[in-house]
């Protein structure tokens, strides 16, 4: 005879609802599709763990953004970050919407490239542009950001090596209250270098100004934090064309825009707490307010949104591989997806949801990763109903920097499928196996 499997009882804390003598009891509703695709189906295919993205959602993101902002500002300009997520069918369904490129390495600028993206409509930014780049990215027309004194005089250097101007924007950190400066990257507002470094600009006969970038940080959940910025950034437009009668075509407000992920520690859900495009986009418009410009010639607003357009678009689907208890008695679940392929879940508790229907009264179950090491945890404690090996779940909000950061440690990493706007499906990164980590490898002759 077949007993069943044994569940340890647990206790489980009911709230009391209006109008309800009984205790209320948390339920969890299962994802069992994305975008009308069955889940079971994609594993059936692609296998598990799998990362799934939805076209959809990546269009209504970014057309959400575009319209929040040009609802506000007569010239808007959203230049995909690349680091976030550089899969090309990700990056190829933005820019088909119009999105330029910002880039933040030679990698990046060639992925740009061979994207499809003309060089003159890529932002190069970030603190490390070797020669090579630079000869290349000014050929092509880019537009760096400085980001250093030595870099003025290497952009500069390499324009007369290639007979070309370089088109160039100044990267700028400045003090918002409430917020620790990024001061690594570029140069500071408040203590003069930005205006030190406008002059050495000015002076060139190789660099042609553009624009100015500033960038106040990431997951910024304060949208005024960005009004600031924005003001800071026109009052200093404002005093180039003063000082130097140039008026600048851009202004570059960076990204940082919240997703609706969940901080760690945070009371409120990501939901709940992360701004609107809509109030991102009255913050700035505000701010930008005070540049000094006939309206005809107001710098262009550059966006480098990432994390806010494609996080929400991407799924990870992960199978129970075994359950257990803990000594303190809370349920644990063994996953076959880890911090490997999961890295931002050490900053954000990732919404995770049952791939099936199920039964039982969820309870607080620590979700483990397939790594041999202590920290892989994926949630320290998430809501979820008893699961047994075999069933699934899915994590929702991971389309940012989960496939650029992924690491290829202890374990390969997985596929990952599109689902198109039409409901096709297509996988755009197949799994790895082991001949593609060796491939790269060498073995001396002694050892042969």
């Amino acid at each position: 005879m077949n007993r069943p499997t044994y569940e340890r009882p647990a206790i489980v804390r009911h709230q009391m609802g209006l109008m309800n003598k009984f205790g209320r009891m948390d339920t969890v509703k299962p994802l069992t599709h994305v975008d009308g695709v069955a889940i079971d189906a994609l594993v059936a295919e692609h296998g598990s763990p799998l990362f799934v993205f939805s076209q959809r959602t990546l269009i209504n993101r970014y057309r959400e953004l575009r319209d929040a902002f040009t609802r506000r500002l007569p010239r808007v300009r959203l230049a995909w970050s690349y680091k976030t997520n550089y899969l090309e069918a990700v990056c190829r369904t933005f820019h088909r919407e119009g999105a330029w490129a910002e880039v933040v390495s030679p990698f990046e600028f060639q992925k740009a490239v061979r994207s499809g993206v003309s060089p003159d409509r890529i932002h190069f930014n970030g603190p490390f542009k070797p020669d090579l780049a630079l000869a290349e990215a000014i050929t092509g027309g880019a537009i760096l950001h400085i980001d250093n004194f030595d870099e003025i005089g290497r952009i500069d250097r390499v324009a007369e090596q290639v007979g070309k101007w370089a088109r160039v924007a100044l990267r700028v950190n400045l003090a918002i209250d409430g917020l620790t400066a990024w001061s690594r990257f570029g140069v500071n507002l408040e203590s003069g270098q930005a205006r030190e470094a406008i002059a050495r600009i000015v002076a060139s006969d190789r660099l042609e100004l553009l624009g100015l970038h500033t960038h106040i940080g990431t997951f910024i959940l304060d949208a005024n934090a960005h009004g600031m910025a924005a003001r800071k950034l026109a009052r200093f437009a404002n005093e180039i064309r003063a000082e130097h009668g140039i008026k600048l075509s851009f202004l570059d407000l960076g990204g940082g825009f919240a997703s609706p992920n969940t901080l760690k520690g945070t009371y409120l859900l990501g939901e709940q707490a992360s701004p609107s495009f809509a109030r991102y986009a009255d913050a700035i418009a505000d701010g930008l307010g005070e540049l000094d410009y006939p309206t005809k010639e107001l710098p262009t607003l550059v966006l480098e949104t990432g994390r806010a357009l494609v996080d929400d678009a991407g799924y990870l689907v992960s199978t129970v591989h075994a359950t257990k208890r803990l000594p303190g008695g809370e349920r644990a679940l063994v996953m076959d997806a880890g911090v490997n392929l999961l890295f931002t879940s050490f900053w954000y508790d990732h919404a995770v949801v049952p791939a099936q229907e199920t039964r039982g009264a969820p309870e607080p179950t620590v979700l483990y990763g397939p790594l041999c090491m202590n920290i892989d945890v994926l949630r320290e404690s998430a809501k979820l109903p008893p699961l047994a090996a075999g069933e699934r779940v899915v994590f929702r909000n991971v389309g940012a920097y989960n496939v650029t950061q992924w690491m290829q440690f202890i374990a390969t990493r997985p596929a990952v499928v599109m689902i198109g706007t039409d409901g096709r499906v297509a996988r755009i990164r197949r799994a790895e196996d082991v001949g593609d980590l060796t491939s790269h490898e060498g073995v001396p002759e002694w050892l042969s």
